[in-house]
């Protein structure tokens, strides 16, 4: 599939996508959340990806906001179908995906791109990246779950700090609030991605789709996160995975995980 926006490759069970508009600072608009849809459905349907990695082109940015241009004159109306869509088609989408997806951020995360990030399983940054929630300096606030997000990973009271004052912060700042969980060079941010991902493969990738929707279902209001864990962890049980991750222990040899 050939995409305008967005850059996608995968081998040795690693996907990457790279968004790619360096004039707009890969700046998120509607086609570019759309190829993104596609591009991570494409990807998590191949059972030979185990691992997403998604960053953005050059130096300077991961994704620098969100296309202001696209929507600044919508209604009422037109606005929360924006955030409705782009939560459901994307934002939702990668956080809920059974293939983890690593967010390399490279330079600026702003807005839209800082959600886009947090929705990713876990964040990795360049040493010159720099993350904020600026909406309400332009009159809005956050729509593809940024009020959500954010508090979940760096708590409430940080959270409303950094998105009432519109705060942009470093890399070893986001880091040290639990935003992001490593901070590297530029030359470093991709293979540190990879290594991390490496690490990943070697496991179950069944099991791992199964701690996603255990992790995941304790934030989500209306349903008890234990009782998800307690089925998952049953549901194991009955894998060809959890037979050779036993059978390999007990035989003291690597597992070969069929991914089944």
């Amino acid at each position: 599939m050939d995409f305008e926006n967005i850059i996608v490759e995968k081998g040795d069970g690693l996907g990457q996508i790279t968004i790619n508009r360096p004039k707009k600072l890969n700046a998120l608009n509607k086609d570019t959340i759309t190829e993104l849809s596609l591009a991570f459905k494409l990807l998590e349907d191949d059972t030979e990806v185990k691992v997403i990695i998604l960053t953005g082109s050059g130096e300077k940015a991961f994704v620098a906001g969100a296309d202001i241009a696209e929507f600044a004159n919508f209604s009422v109306d037109e606005g929360g179908n924006l955030a409705r869509k782009g939560q459901e088609i994307l934002f939702d989408y990668v956080e809920n995906l059974s293939t983890p997806v690593i967010a390399a951020i490279n330079g600026f995360a702003l807005g839209g791109g800082l959600e886009l990030a947090m929705a990713c399983h876990f964040r990795v940054a360049s040493d010159n990246a720099k993350m904020g929630l600026p909406e309400v300096s332009l009159g809005v606030i956050p729509g593809y779950g940024g009020t959500q997000r954010l508090p979940q990973l760096v708590g409430k009271g940080k959270a409303m700090e950094l998105i009432m004052t519109a705060a942009m912060i470093s890399a070893d700042d986001a880091k040290n609030y639990g935003l992001v969980n490593h901070v590297t060079t530029l030359d470093e941010l991709l293979p540190l991605a990879e290594k991390l991902a490496g690490k990943i493969m070697r496991n179950s990738s069944v099991a791992i789709a199964s701690a996603i929707k255990a992790v995941n279902a304790n934030f989500k209001d209306g349903i008890n996160g234990f009782d998800v864990e307690i089925n998952q962890f049953g549901n194991c049980f009955g894998t060809e995975d959890f037979t050779e991750g036993t059978t390999a222990f007990l035989e003291k040899r690597k597992p070969n995980f069929p991914g089944k």
